[in-house]
């Protein structure tokens, strides 16, 4: 393996980390805070991915549909949790699953019904279309490299947000114990609304950047929410510190294998067994790494709970 390609694809890592981080960042928020499985989160980031191509379609400008995007995406997922989901907080996992499983498959439809079923295009701006010279002889994509500031810049929001404030005080409280939250004024229901606000924007925000790279299309939430899951388990549920430490090596380890895992095959067994086995090896990384994290850390590597 070549220095550029350990570059390309550790940055490669790190941008799919990041984006993988802004979806796991309210999923374990709410989990932690309410103990809800919220199934339909995957649905917030399909839905914010097409509204910002419809409203770059409609604008002509990506800045602007990338804005209107978040702005509708965090719009819907108040509206959801007011009229629907705020009435399965008491309700047993179960009922939590199957409720919000059937908006997950109502969202589908809807977005199938109003665009249609096949894939919608979304272009990244003209003016991060070309590679940028990082090093000499070494060039990565200027769009990816926009990913990856602003999932820095989002994370570092959000690590400000949850230390720094008065807010963030108040969810930490609420998401290493939710009774002695409320038992001291946390207004924990209005403080939920505007988590479930926050969150739909970040899936918005992970909808809309990878829509120029992954095909926006119908039924494009589920394959991601089980990496979200994948991630808030092995960061410790209801930590933002691990879910953003858990998407970064979910992200490397994922990109890593995908690329690794093939020549090392194709080294040993030849190209075939590259090329059947070596993709299907590579996809399992992630579930072996969350498996020997739960060996050691049942828990997770820094959950909220104590």
């Amino acid at each position: 393996m070549t220095g550029i390609l350990f570059l390309e694809q550790a940055l490669n890592g790190l941008q799919f980390g990041l984006m993988l981080f802004l979806l796991a960042a309210g999923l374990t928020l709410v989990f932690g805070i309410m103990d809800m499985i919220n199934l339909a989160h995957g649905s917030l980031y399909m839905v914010g991915a097409y509204l910002v191509a419809a409203a770059t379609t409609a604008s002509g400008s990506f800045w602007i549909g990338l804005g209107a995007g978040i702005v509708g995406a965090a719009v819907f997922g108040v509206l959801l949790e007011l009229t629907v989901l705020r009435r399965l907080y008491t309700r047993d996992h179960l009922s939590q699953v199957l409720g919000t499983f059937a908006i997950l498959l109502m969202c589908n439809e809807a977005v199938r019904f109003i665009w249609g079923s096949q894939p919608v295009l979304l272009s990244p701006p003209d003016s991060l279309a070309g590679p940028v010279e990082l090093l000499s002889g070494f060039y990565y994509p200027a769009y990816r490299l926009l990913i990856i500031g602003v999932g820095l810049v989002v994370a570092l929001g959000l690590w400000g947000l949850i230390t720094r404030t008065r807010i963030g005080m108040q969810l930490r409280a609420g998401a290493s114990n939710r009774e002695m939250a409320l038992a001291m004024g946390v207004p924990v229901r209005a403080l939920f609304t505007a988590l479930f606000g926050l969150g739909a924007a970040l899936c918005a925000v992970a909808g809309g950047l990878l829509g120029p790279l992954l095909a926006v299309q119908v039924g494009m939430g589920e394959s991601i929410l089980i990496l979200a899951f994948v991630v808030i388990v092995i960061g410790g549920i209801g930590s933002v510190r691990g879910a953003l430490l858990g998407a970064l090596l979910v992200g490397v380890v994922d990109t890593a294998g995908r690329t690794l895992i093939p020549l090392l095959f194709g080294a040993v067994l030849g190209p075939a067994a590259a090329d059947n086995a070596g993709p299907a090896v590579a996809s399992i990384l992630i579930y072996v790494l969350m498996a020997a994290v739960l060996f050691f850390k049942p828990r997770g590597l820094f959950p909220a709970h104590g």
